[in-house]
């Protein structure tokens, strides 16, 4: 059923019609050849020496008109900027037949339509940058008006704030909100500044499977699929970690990979079902030698993107300058709630839960009331990048014991304004004992733990052939860019967060 047209849509079609009746295809085929940007006339013309500028071809969209009788003004946004255009009359139209002008550009046009100028850059009287146009194409016809913003001297200040447009409409955001625009733009930029300062120190960017037989890597929930060829249940990816470990036992010393991860679990400001990780894995090293790199790769790459390492997040000043403090987890539950629970079995750890009003489960083991003590009680504090390490065995399944503390494991978490930002452990390389870390998963499964690792036999016979001593690390790239954009929700650095379908009227 179709969808009821508001005025202004029922116009814009009307004018379609229009324009067909006059043989104007509002949807050409052909390629409109373009040989500049607008931010390169902004940031290139001279007019003491005008004619590098004197036939430029440009495309982009209108996002204002002002009809000045048998001359016009239009502001065109390109991927680049804005500019004015300038059109008169008699420039488009030298013949005695003025429709194109009088009819097409005066009245057929809208705001948000798609078109092609030709003609030579100049300024205004008032020392407005403008393109004075020789000549126009419609290449697309806008259907839809675009929402309105407010600007003042080229500034928006009133920007789109509703949520449900932003993010169901995100076409439409980015048009009107150049600002959104570059941040996005600087999140592809943290990737690649990333990708080199892994690529120059030897690392192999790699690709593993999405589908998978046994969802594993990480605590969480899976999707579940089904292969209708191969006849069975599959699992979109929770974590690339044992197919990246895999590859170590092949023989590559160093291998990452920007991995799509899904977990069908609850949606809040820094969790949506859909993400992004980076996770790397180096033969031969530890999490030691894995704190030094990751505080180097994000004061690099934070310098990179804006000449300091002090950034604003919200009303705070984060600096990424190395090093960061490192504070042992039961250290830190020790400091914030007075409480020394190093020693405590599963029972007790409920009471103090139960005593600081922590909600749990009986599904929750030794391992996630330990994490759930400090995640209600400790994290928030953490603001500057702090290493959180030392972790209790029961947490971590797939980590090296610790080689000097009975109990605890080698591993870290990277806390940022409150939040985890990266986990990273020496990987365990036992395959026993990584075996049996599995039948102690399976056991909190049976529990009701719907978060808790699978057995994954395949894995335990990659280690069966031996993997070396190695250090890996997954780094959430949505949080990090949250941080390194100034946004306070993962759906502000997400193209398209999931949302509810929409309902449509009938």
């Amino acid at each position: 059923m179709s969808l009821a047209l508001s005025e202004q849509e029922r116009i814009r079609r009307e004018k379609l019609a229009q324009l067909q009746q006059l043989g104007i295809d509002p949807y050409p085929a052909a390629q409109y050849e373009i040989n500049t940007h607008i931010r390169t006339i902004r940031e290139q013309f001279d007019p003491a020496h005008p004619e590098a500028f004197q036939q430029v071809s440009l495309a982009g969209r209108i996002m204002t008109m002002r009809d000045m009788g048998k001359a016009s003004f239009a502001d065109l946004q390109d991927s680049t900027g804005r500019i004015q255009l300038y059109v008169r009359r008699d420039d488009i139209c030298p013949g005695e037949d003025k429709t194109l002008y009088n009819t097409v550009w005066k009245k057929l046009l809208d705001i948000g339509d798609i078109i092609g100028v030709k003609g030579f850059v100049f300024y205004t009287k008032t020392g407005e940058l403008s393109v004075h146009v020789q000549s126009f194409t419609l290449l697309s016809k806008s259907l839809r008006p675009l929402p309105v913003v407010k600007e003042k001297e080229g500034e928006v200040y009133d920007a789109v704030t509703d949520p449900e447009f932003k993010y169901r409409q995100r076409y439409a955001h980015l048009i009107i909100e150049p600002q959104a625009r570059e941040r996005f733009a600087m999140i592809t930029r943290m990737k690649q500044t990333i990708r080199d300062f892994l690529n120059q120190r030897g690392a192999l960017e790699v690709d593993t499977p999405v589908l998978q037989t046994i969802p594993g890597g990480a605590a969480a929930r899976p999707f579940i699929t089904h292969h209708n060829a191969l006849d069975i249940d599959l699992y979109l990816r929770i974590a690339d970690e044992l197919y990246l470990k895999r590859l170590i036992v092949g023989g590559y010393d160093w291998v990452y990979e920007f991995s799509r991860n899904f977990r069908n679990e609850g949606m809040d400001r820094t969790h949506n079902p859909e993400f992004t990780i980076l996770e790397f894995y180096v033969a031969y090293k530890d999490y030691f030698w894995m704190m030094e790199t990751t505080e180097q790769l994000l004061e690099h790459v934070v310098k990179s993107l804006h000449g300091t390492t002090v950034i604003p997040v919200g009303d705070r000043q984060i600096d990424f300058k190395a090093p960061y403090p490192r504070i042992a987890i039961l250290d830190a539950i020790h400091e914030f709630t007075g409480v020394e629970i190093s020693e405590m079995d599963e029972n007790q750890l409920r009471e103090v839960c139960k005593q600081f009003n922590i909600p749990t489960d009986n599904t929750m083991g030794r391992g996630k009331l330990i994490d759930a003590i400090f995640s209600e009680m400790c994290q928030s504090h953490f603001i500057q990048p702090t290493f959180i390490i030392d972790y209790p065995v029961e947490m971590s399944p797939l980590t090296k014991k610790h080689r000097s503390k009975p109990g605890l494991v080698e591993r870290f978490e990277l806390i940022i304004n409150g939040k985890e930002i990266a986990n990273a452990y020496s990987e365990l390389n036992d395959p026993i004992d990584q075996l049996h870390r599995f039948e102690e998963q399976q056991k909190l499964m049976q529990r009701g733990d719907e978060e808790a690792m699978y057995i994954d036999y395949d894995f335990i016979r990659a280690l069966e052939y031996g993997m070396p001593p190695t250090a890996g690390i997954g780094i959430g790239i949505d949080r990090l860019a949250m941080l390194l954009t100034n946004q306070p929700s993962i759906q502000d650095v997400l193209f398209f967060p999931q949302m509810r379908p929409e309902r449509l009227p009938d």
